[in-house]
């Protein structure tokens, strides 16, 4: 039996980053929540935890071994947390092909709902409620617009955000939103030629469908507040009534592929993508962000860069951690769970998903598994943890079998010949 070391090749999911948040909460973590500027949440507590862990030998190693040459690849195993910067992008690639199958083949544009920042204080103190129903007003302000002037049913995909550039409150909602739908007297599909939106009748009848809804739940007694009497929670109505309701809609685009690839980064990314950070030096760190309210000559928001100390960045940040059990992506009109479409509708009614070895070659071009030296396809052999915390292995096959293949021995990794 040959005892030489085999060679481990260590296969990122993604492209190497050259800064992770895991590390800035590993070094400030246990300070910050020793003495936090903030209440720390459960699920904030748990969402750091898995951030922390995510990638790493305590959620376990998956090997696989060349049964020819023993070469190893090592897979890490992920998290899954919604919050989790390095798992969001699995989420959304896997997320985008499940629902280009699902889609209408219409035209489809991306919407934006956001609501005024005076409201935020009274968000914060019901957040499930006003995200609930921001989510639902606005998904119906185009379902009633459609049905009441081309008499189709819609179908919505919307995404619920809560932050802006700089990580501040900034709660507003991304909708995909089919140009068309089933025609109400036909049942045929049914595409809508023009793109005129009125803007302004769609942004005050949202209004009054939010409002509505937000007076109802006050009269009830079902909204937490600080108003000393109703008059006092009248004139916040009165005064954000007095503001612009932000509405953004993107031109149609052609195939439902097109549109899930330019909205798919908005659906279960991260609050911060790991790329846009610049630095982490000391007990600060430094990130990029678009300023939206300068714009170049080209109309392209100025990039910047904003610095924030630790004790800072986890409060801002750690707020816009989901709420548990509560769904940021939700389907409306046609596109909800219980409406059913006939199939000759579909834009790709059959789409084969991806393993993570088949996506990390359709970003990277290369197939972590396939063996260059052989010709051949690793096969998975074993899973290890961290051994300082469990003493485990998970065998997937009896090694006796197989002519070359790897055993384990003081944790080092030995090609073992027939």
């Amino acid at each position: 039996m040959c005892d030489c070391t085999t060679e481990v090749s260590h296969s990122p999911w993604q492209a190497e980053k050259k800064y992770r948040i895991a590390d800035f909460f590993n070094r400030h973590w246990e300070r910050y929540k020793s003495n936090p500027t903030e209440y720390i949440k459960p699920e904030q507590y748990k969402a750091v935890n898995a951030i922390r862990s995510c990638q790493t030998a305590v959620l376990g190693v998956d090997m696989y071994a060349c049964k020819k040459c023993g070469t190893i690849t090592e897979k890490y195993h992920c998290c899954n947390n919604r919050f989790c910067p390095s798992c969001s992008w699995m989420d959304t690639v896997r997320w985008a092909e499940t629902q280009t199958s699902r889609m209408m083949n219409i035209k489809h544009r991306h919407a934006v709902f956001t609501l005024p920042h005076a409201l935020n204080p009274l968000i914060k103190l019901n957040r499930k409620a006003l995200y609930t129903i921001l989510m639902q007003t606005s998904a119906d302000t185009f379902k009633d617009w459609q049905m009441h002037k081309f008499g189709v049913t819609c179908g919505i995909i919307s995404v619920l955000h809560t932050f802006g550039e700089t990580k501040q409150m900034h709660v507003h909602v991304h909708m995909i939103v089919s140009w068309g739908g089933i025609d109400e007297k036909t049942g045929l599909l049914k595409e809508i030629g023009q793109e005129f939106v009125k803007f302004g009748f769609l942004k005050d009848k949202f209004r009054n469908k939010f409002e509505d809804k937000l007076v109802q739940l006050y009269d009830q007694g079902k909204l937490v507040n600080e108003f000393s009497d109703r008059i006092d929670f009248m004139q916040l109505l009165k005064q954000i009534n007095n503001q612009n309701w932000i509405i953004h809609v993107e031109p149609p685009m052609a195939s439902p592929k097109e549109v899930i690839t330019y909205i798919g980064r908005y659906s279960k990314r991260a609050c911060l993508s790991e790329y846009k950070i610049t630095n982490m030096e000391g007990e600060y760190i430094r990130f990029k962000y678009r300023d939206y309210k300068n714009r170049k000559e080209n109309n392209r928001p100025e990039e910047k860069e904003l610095e924030l100390h630790y004790s800072d960045f986890f409060p801002r940040l750690l707020q816009h951690v989901p709420l548990p059990y509560f769904h940021i992506v939700r389907y409306y009109g046609k596109y909800h769970p219980k409406s059913k479409i006939n199939k000759t509708f579909l834009f790709n009614p059959k789409t084969q998903k991806q393993d993570w070895a088949e996506l990390q070659a359709t970003e990277t071009g290369r197939n972590p598994l396939y063996c260059e030296v052989c010709n051949c396809f690793r096969i998975y052999s074993f899973t290890v943890f961290d051994t300082r915390r469990y003493d485990m292995r998970v065998e997937k096959f009896d090694m006796s079998k197989h002519e070359h293949l790897i055993y384990v021995k003081n944790n080092r990794y030995y090609n073992a010949a027939a």
